[in-house]
């Protein structure tokens, strides 16, 4: 195939419609193939009609774009699942299966990728708060819901882009950004992946194509998961830890935050108790966001800054509203359990928990473990998982009481009955919304109108 060949852009979501402007203003010939109606298609694409595209629209778009005969590279959408016979016919024809994230980390050298199975959204948002206040030119995108492939034309190399990197959008790179931030790293996603290992190696992509001598990488000190996945990969190492402190990186040690450089003294940050955000994993995510920054060119005044009045992105312990003495709080990111657990380590006193949704074909047992030894006075369980929290409950004799709710406005409503004075409703499901809602975001929403209306 040569690089003047059409390109596919195989589902047309938030991450892939950037593709078809780019590709067209270079003159290629772009194919847009998506499951939605051709209706819904072609007025989405309706500024680019007249020009070198091609729509194909409905559930039958895979096979009708094995109809193109000169494809050069289909650039899948994040998510969408990359072993159907299909997709396994192009590669065999050489068309290269590619992504979004995958070209603009091609195109540029000045990238920070944050990845982790939890905290990406949080920490990324961080970093790009850190280096506003320090005055280092940054843009924030990927995965928290920008495309930041329309910047490359008016790039500076001067500025820093700070990308969420998701597994999905890891999956198909053969390009590492120049700077990697690797949080933590627990099984998630294997409805798509198909097994712990092709996650774990997606998520490894992250470091796998680093310079050793021109590029760094942030990770956990004290994460046996992420240090044998990443082995000898990557670039220059750098640490965070909670517990010790590190040769080289952020950590926390007599109740404040430490920046170590590769030379030199440690450099004291801020006591550990003027953190705004809640939660033993938010300190981590901090701690990665201090040593990332800092090594882009930030000052610690401004790490402390930032850490003072961030109290957090949307869905992500987030408080709603307090009625009679009960606090709502909006956990709705958490979409595995090692989340969950992590939102009851970090929230005070009795607790009634909503749980349950789609599969991700993730195991429960020790969330059962969790929620057995918290203090937690009840669990809402609804969705495909119910029965699954339920047996790890089961297993792990969990004291608390169980009640089943037929949909989500039904579990809010039995929580709030459940709860006393004092206690804090917490909505944090450890499974998908995709069998109730569009996404997560939409869950968190529409608790938030519920409980407002208490």
């Amino acid at each position: 195939m040569t690089q003047d060949g059409t390109v596919a852009v195989v589902g047309c979501g938030v991450n892939n419609r950037p593709l078809v402007p780019y590709f067209l203003s270079r003159g290629r010939r772009v194919v847009v193939a998506d499951r939605r109606s051709p209706g819904a298609l072609q007025a989405e694409l309706a500024a680019w009609r007249g020009k070198r595209l091609t729509v194909i629209a409905g559930l039958d778009y895979l096979d009708r774009l094995l109809e193109q005969t000169d494809l050069h590279a289909a650039y899948l959408t994040p998510g969408m699942v990359k072993d159907q016979p299909q997709l396994r016919q192009m590669a065999a024809r050489g068309v290269l299966l590619t992504c979004e994230s995958d070209l603009f980390l091609s195109q540029s050298s000045s990238v920070l990728g944050v990845t982790g199975s939890a905290g990406k959204t949080t920490t990324t948002t961080l970093i790009g708060e850190i280096l506003r206040v320090s005055g280092v030119p940054a843009v924030v995108g990927g995965n928290i819901g920008r495309s930041l492939l329309p910047e490359l034309d008016r790039w500076s190399e001067s500025a820093w882009a700070v990308m969420e990197l998701s597994s999905f959008q890891l999956d198909l790179v053969r390009h590492s950004p120049r700077g990697a931030v690797w949080l933590n790293l627990s099984p998630n996603h294997l409805d798509i992946h198909g097994s712990y290992a092709a996650y774990a190696a997606a998520k490894r992509h992250i470091i796998e194509f680093q310079d050793p001598l021109r590029d760094f990488a942030v990770m956990p000190a004290d994460s046996e998961a992420v240090s044998q996945t990443a082995g000898g990969l990557g670039g220059r190492r750098y640490h965070f830890s909670l517990d010790h402190p590190v040769a080289a990186g952020a950590y926390v040690a007599s109740g404040q935050v430490w920046w170590q450089a590769t030379e030199g003294a440690p450099v004291p940050v801020m006591d550990v108790a003027e953190v705004a955000l809640p939660g033993r994993h938010n300190l981590q995510n901090l701690l990665a966001a201090t040593a990332a920054s800092l090594l882009l060119g930030a000052e610690p005044g401004a790490v402390a800054a930032v850490a003072r009045t961030f109290a957090g992105v949307p869905h992500r312990l987030e408080r709603v509203v307090e009625v009679e003495g009960v606090t709502f709080v909006n956990d709705s990111i958490a979409t595995a359990p090692d989340r969950t657990a992590a939102a009851l380590d970090a929230t005070a006193g009795p607790v009634v928990l909503i749980a349950g949704g789609y599969d991700k074909q993730l195991d429960y047992t020790d969330l059962g473990r969790k929620i057995a030894s918290a203090p937690v006075r009840a669990v809402v369980l609804m969705g495909q998982t119910a029965d699954k929290i339920s047996r790890a409950m089961r297993m792990a004799e969990a004291p608390c009481d169980v009640v089943s709710a037929a949909n989500f406005e039904q579990a809010v409503e039995l929580a709030y009955r459940a709860a006393r004075p004092g206690d804090t409703v917490l909505l944090s499901p450890a499974s998908a919304s995709y069998d109730m809602f569009t996404n997560f975001e939409e869950r968190g929403r529409r608790f938030r109108e519920i409980v407002r209306h208490l």
